[in-house]
C-alpha cells in the first residue's frame, strides 16, 4: 500500500490561513490503513485547525468529508456540491489523490495535509517498511520474494556489496542487507545455485527515470 505521514501542523496552518472556508478531504484507502488520512484522522486535523484559529479569534468553516478513494475521478467527482462552499481544499490522501482533485476542481487551489512516503507493507501495528518502488519490471522471482531495488540501499541488481557485515547494510547497521535475506531465502527453497546468475544491468526506462507512466488496458478503455 502507499503509506504517507501527516504534515507538520504548523505546514498546514500556514497554507490555509488565508481562506476562511476550508474543505477537508479524507481518504478511505491506503492513509486510512496507515492510520494517517482516514476519518479519524480527519476529525481530529480539523479540531486541531478549529482551535488553532479560534485561538487568533478567527473563525474557521470547515467541512470534513471522506471518499472511498481520492484517486479516482468517480469518487472525486462526489465533491462538486460541496466546492461553491469553500474556499481551498486540503486533502489527506498520497500524492495521487491531491492531483486528481486538482485536475478536476483547477478553481480551489489544493493543499496537501500529509507528505507520501513509499509503497509498504506492515511490519507489527504501527510499523510499516517499503518494499516497492514500483519499477515496472519485476525481479521477485528470481530473488526469493525480496526486492533488491527497494531493500538494498545500493539498489545492487547482483550483491551483496563489499560493505555487508554480519547481515547488516554498511549505510545503517539497523538495516538487514537485502541481499543477506535475498540468499537466506533462496538456500531455504533449495535454489542458492541461483545467486551464481548474474543479472544483467537494468533498463530503468520502465521505471520513473523514463518519464510519467500509464497504464492503458484496451479491454477496460471507453
Amino acid at each position: 500500500m502507499i503509506t504517507a505521514v501527516r504534515k507538520s501542523i504548523e505546514e498546514i496552518i500556514a497554507c490555509v490561513s488565508p481562506y476562511d472556508r476550508i474543505l477537508l478531504v479524507g481518504c478511505n484507502e491506503c492513509v486510512s490503513v496507515c492510520s494517517v488520512g482516514g476519518r479519524k484522522e480527519v476529525a481530529l486535523l480539523s479540531s486541531a485547525l478549529h482551535m488553532h484559529f479560534l485561538k487568533q479569534g478567527k473563525t474557521m468553516d470547515i467541512r470534513e468529508m471522506t471518499l472511498e478513494r481520492q484517486c479516482d475521478p468517480e469518487y472525486v467527482e462526489e465533491l462538486v456540491n460541496y466546492m461553491d462552499g469553500a474556499d481551498a481544499v486540503l486533502s489527506m490522501a498520497c500524492g495521487c489523490g491531491v492531483q486528481t482533485i486538482a485536475a478536476r476542481y483547477r478553481e480551489k487551489p489544493v493543499f496537501p495535509a500529509v507528505n507520501t512516503t513509499f509503497m509498504g507493507a506492515s511490519e507489527r501495528q504501527g510499523v510499516w517498511s517499503e518494499r516497492c518502488q514500483g519499477c515496472g519490471d519485476c525481479v521477485l522471482g528470481i530473488t526469493g520474494g525480496i526486492c533488491p531495488i527497494a531493500r538494498c540501499s545500493k539498489r545492487l541488481m547482483n550483491g551483496p556489496c563489499g560493505g555487508s557485515t554480519k547481515g547488516k547494510c554498511e549505510i545503517d547497521a539497523n538495516i538487514d542487507c537485502a541481499w543477506q535475506l535475498i540468499w537466506d531465502r533462496l538456500k531455504a527453497l533449495g535454489l542458492e545455485k541461483r545467486i551464481e546468475d548474474i543479472m544483467e544491468a537494468k533498463d530503468w526506462r520502465t521505471s520513473r527515470d523514463g518519464g510519467p507512466r500509464t497504464i492503458t488496458r484496451e479491454d477496460l478503455a471507453s
